[in-house]
This record gives structure tokens, sequence and C-alpha cells, in this order.
């Protein structure tokens, strides 16, 4: 506007100023579509954006939902509960995206996914800092290196898959095998400054056994968000966002956090319902795209933070269909995280626990968290117990004699004792010292 005269943009400053004053305009449009999992709303596809918040008053509440598809008349919107109530008609208004303001009082409470009580003890603080659930994950060259070992007091764990701070790991299992029992003796770990669990499609009485027994001890450092299998596939989804920003915001605090997620492969089927219903052709085993893109999208936010921050050390279960380890979600997330802890059926039925395959076990940062002759005793007992059970048939058919093979004869006087050291008995107490107990317990 070079030139123009300072009258014009004298009355062009006056309009600026008098438009940024007056309300912002409220966009509403009206569903003319209803299905048993979506709704479809016109009039308002140039205005909204993709995962943003629409709401239809219905009686004394708001039926809420996201926007999971725009086409260029309508807007698909995935309601946030499991009953579809809107009718052809109804007026659909923005909501704005979901952001919860997380404070250091919620230490103690269970929540759901859009950070409300659940456990009755009265409203939550809000705190001073809003933040959105489906934040960027930290810059990876400004993120603190991983260092700093930690215990779990689980010996196995310890021995053959040490964890150091702000690792993320896999627990593997198929259904009945262990795996929520395992992540509840790894909750009890002292070693956190605050714990916050994620219990995704879960059991609706899993909830209270898990928070009053596995989180007894840290009840007071635990922070829970719940979702249970009745719930609909957009809280379920959102369940670990929440889990993760609550986490986010004590790891920015300077703690040291652990996240327990129970489990992702939930969480991968919330997503693939999400997807399909906004018409997205599934590729991999009924899986959608958009799946494998919002696995690393989640689990990337856990870890170190920057500068003066904590760090995120997350526990994350992975229910393997059908046994199949090759299962695609699994695959996936076993590419993401930095080491996998697999259980196994058998060692189960066999009545070892925690039913952990030491064998198929992998710990990405486990030079980080042993010393030199610690690594080289784990290698040696890793390499006794698959000796032992390559051995196994060979000596059910008694086709072994001792004396012939010095490496066997040590595995199969060690081994069996190894096992009895790996599996504790509920009644004792965590392992302090996993190195020296094992040396006790082998001598």
């Amino acid at each position: 506007m070079t030139g123009a005269p300072a009258g014009h943009l004298g009355r062009l400053a006056d309009a600026m100023t008098a438009m940024a004053a007056e309300p912002a305009l409220s966009i509403s449009g009206r569903v003319v579509d209803v299905r048993p999992s979506s709704f479809t709303v016109a009039g308002v596809s140039r205005f909204v954006r993709l995962q943003e918040r629409l709401g239809c008053a219905i009686g004394d509440r708001v039926a809420a939902g996201e926007v999971v598809r725009i086409d260029a008349g309508v807007a698909v919107v995935k309601p946030f509960d499991t009953r579809i109530d809107v009718r052809i008609g109804d007026p659909v208004h923005r909501l704005g995206d979901l952001r919860i303001h997380p404070d250091p009082s919620w230490r103690g409470r269970i929540l759901d996914v859009f950070a409300a009580p659940l456990d009755g003890l009265g409203p939550l603080s809000v705190g001073a800092e809003a933040r959105a659930l489906r934040a960027a994950p930290p810059a990876a060259v400004h993120r603190e290196r991983v260092q700093e070992p930690v215990r779990t007091g689980l010996r196995v764990i310890d021995l053959f898959t040490p964890l150091c701070a702000g690792q993320r790991i896999g627990v593997f299992a198929g259904s009945g095998v262990g795996k929520t029992t395992l992540l509840s003796m790894l909750a009890a770990a002292a070693s956190f400054d605050t714990i916050v669990v994620a219990l995704v499609g879960e059991r609706g009485r899993e909830v209270r056994e898990f928070v009053e027994d596995a989180l007894a001890l840290n009840r007071d450092r635990a922070v829970a968000i719940v979702s249970t299998a009745d719930e609909s596939p957009m809280r379920r989804r959102l369940a670990a966002a929440t889990a993760m920003t609550v986490a986010e915001y004590f790891r920015d605090r300077g703690e040291r956090v652990l996240l327990v997620v129970d489990s992702a492969t939930r969480f991968a089927h919330a997503a693939r319902d999400v997807a399909l219903a906004a018409g997205e052709p599934p590729v991999s085993r009924g899986y959608p795209p958009s799946v494998f893109t919002e696995l690393p999208l989640l689990m990337e936010r856990a870890g170190p933070g920057g500068p003066g921050a904590g760090s995120i050390t997350a526990v994350i279960s992975v229910l393997v269909d059908g046994d199949d380890h090759n299962d695609p979600v699994a695959d996936a997330i076993r590419g993401i995280l930095d080491g996998h802890i697999v259980l196994d059926r058998a060692i189960a039925e066999a009545g070892r626990f925690p039913a952990v395959n030491v064998l198929k076990s992998v710990s990405r940062l486990s030079a980080k968290a042993r010393t030199v002759d610690e690594q080289k005793l784990a290698t040696r007992l890793r390499g006794l117990i698959a000796r032992y059970e390559d051995s196994r048939d060979l000596r059910a058919m008694g086709a072994y004699t001792p004396g012939n093979d010095p490496d066997l004869d040590q595995a199969l006087a060690l081994v069996p004792r190894l096992y009895d050291a790996l599996n504790p008995a509920p009644s004792d107490p965590p392992s302090t010292d996993a190195y020296r107990e094992l040396a006790a317990a082998l001598t």
C-alpha cells in the first residue's frame, strides 16, 4: 500500500482493531447422516481440522466427538460415547482441541481419558498450564542421552534385560501368560518419583485390583488413567495419549517418571476402528496405514527430555494375538522400542513366574546398565541356559551321558538353580542386588 493516504491506513487500522475486539464467530452445522459408529455433519467442513472436537446438545448434556474425515461438503465425526443419540437435523458446534491441566496433586488419583476423576475423592486441582493431548515428541538433537540404570526389583529383569531411566521397553505376551502381573510388579519399583499408569481396554474388574494391589506401596506417587473395554474406541485411543501427557508434565518438572501402558495392542485396535470409520482401507491383517503412523508418534514422546528435564521410562505391554510374535502390530512396536521382554506360555505352564523367556528377551541399552564384568556374566549365563534348553530332548530320551560335554554338565548343574533364583515366591521382598543374590543362590 505504498503511497496510500494516511487517512486510509488509519481507517484500516481502526477496522482491524474493531474486528479483534469482537467475539469469535461460532461455526456450527447440522447432522445429515447417522451410522452405528459415526455421524456426518454438513456446513462445517471448510472451518474444521482433523482431530478437532464437535458437539451436539442433547438434553442437559453435550454429545461430543472428533472429526476423523473431511470431505468437500461434510465432516465425519466419531463420537466419544458408545451410544449415538444424535438425529438428522440436530445442530452441531465446534468445541476446540482437547487439552488438560495437569497438577502435582493428581498423584494418588484415578482419572478418565478427559482427566475427570473416577475415584469419588472430589474434584481435581487445575494446573496453570494447558497441555494438548497430541503433542510432538522432544526434538531429537536436544534430548538428553539415556545413561542412568534403574533397578526394578525383579532379578530376571535386572540380570538379563536391565533398564535405564528414559528407556522404552515392551512386554510381549499372549493372553493369560502373566503380562498384567509382570506390569504390576514393575509398577512397584521404588526407583521413580512418579508413576503414571494407562489401563487401555482393560476388564472393569481389574482396575481396582491393579490400583489397590499393584500400586499399594506407591499409590500416593501414582496417577492412573482408565478406559475399560466397554468404552468407545475413541476413549480407548485417548487413554494412552492422556497418560503420556500427564507423564510429560511430571518429566518437564525434572522428575523420573515410570509410564506403564497396558496395552498398546488395544490402543492399536481402537485406532484401527477409528481409521476404518474414516474410510481408510485395511492394508495389513485388517489394520489401516494410519495405525502404524500413530504408534511411533505416541511412543516417541516417552524417553528423556531436554536439558534440565527428567525422563519417562516406558513399560508398554503388547498382547500378541494367537501367540504370533510376527503379528503386524507386535512387529511394528518391537522396532520402535528399546528392547522387548517376551513371556512364554510354556514357561508359565511349567509354573515359573514371571514367565520370561530369557533367550528371546533383549534390552538394547543393557551395556549402559551393566559393568563389563556383569555383562560377561550375563552373557555366560545366557549361553548356559541355551545349552540347557537345546539338550532337553536329548536328556528326555536318556541319550546324554554326563562327562562328555563340560559346558553342558555345568549347565545341567547350574540352570535349574538359576531358574529357582529367577522365579521368587510372591511373598519374597523385591530384589536389591540381583548379582549378589544370584551368587548366594548358586553357591
